[in-house]
């Protein structure tokens, strides 16, 4: 007898479950093989550690309606396909670790559990946007520009906090950030600015967001301050919250604070700019 293929709602649900898998391999495993993050798995407290998977859940819900690894209709799929993403996150985090001797049974509860709590929010992340990322293409990109038209201006400022915050989570554990904040003038710093919303900006509005012919019917300048400007804004806002949790800001002089924030919202500025083109 001749094969058929197999398809249905079954068969779409686990092609798009190893898409996130893979794809929570290819944007967590960077992270996953940095001894910042094994450390930030230790010393951050737990009530943050709580709080940042908590927002890391909310962000997942957000993203699942734009491009989750299937496709949903309602608040209650994209609950559940972010739960799904968490879990691919936790047991890819905590599968990797074990494999590369990070954690092991000797080890106190409290620190593998820290360590594959914060490996899991990347992890996530990736198979949350596997979808768009890794799939053969066809009708579902057009499906999600509807996505994000429908959600309107506040859908394009959430799409900017998820790129940011992505980008920022990847550099923030580093001490790097620090030092590099430390040796910046103040004109660097100002050039930092300047350069980080011109080029969030050149991005938006050459590479696009959903509607980006609106975007040039508008023009430049009204494109630089309903979204580079905002965006930028976003991308300090994120920058603050991850140092927050990761202890950054604990004992730290305001001005280094914001020294550090500055540095940290340039990559994170250019998160949002592409959060379209990854998400």
């Amino acid at each position: 007898m001749p094969s058929t293929a197999v398809t249905g709602p079954n068969h779409a649900y686990a092609m798009g479950l190893a898409r996130a898998v893979a794809g929570a391999l290819i944007f967590g495993l960077p992270l996953l093989m940095t001894m910042e993050m094994w450390a930030l798995g230790v010393s951050v407290h737990p009530l943050r550690l709580l709080g940042f998977l908590a927002v890391n859940f909310v962000i997942l819900v957000g993203l699942s309606r734009f491009g989750g690894f299937e496709r949903t209709d309602t608040l209650a799929e994209d609950i559940m396909d972010a739960l799904a993403a968490c879990g691919v996150g936790i047991i890819g985090a905590a599968a990797i670790l074990w494999l590369l001797a990070i954690i092991g049974p000797a080890m106190p509860l409290d620190e593998i559990a820290g360590k594959i709590a914060i490996q899991s929010v990347p992890m996530s992340f990736g198979a949350m946007i596997a979808r768009k990322q890794l799939s053969g293409g066809g009708a579902e990109p057009a499906d999600e520009e509807r996505a994000v038209r429908g959600a309107g201006y506040g859908g394009q400022l959430f799409l900017m906090a998820a790129g940011a915050l992505f980008l920022a989570f990847n550099v923030a554990p580093t001490e790097e950030m620090i030092l590099i904040a430390y040796l910046m003038s103040t004109w660097h710093l100002l050039a930092l600015i300047l350069a980080s919303i011109l080029l969030l900006h050149l991005f938006v509005y050459r590479l696009g967001f959903a509607g980006q012919e609106e975007l040039h019917q508008a023009g430049p300048v009204r494109t630089l301050v309903v979204y580079a400007v905002p965006g930028y804004a976003i991308a300090l806002a994120v920058g603050l919250y991850v140092l927050w949790t990761f202890g950054r800001v604990d004992g730290t002089a305001i001005d280094q604070v914001a020294a550090t924030m500055v540095v940290i919202a340039f990559p994170g500025a250019l998160g949002a700019a592409i959060a379209r083109l990854v998400v």
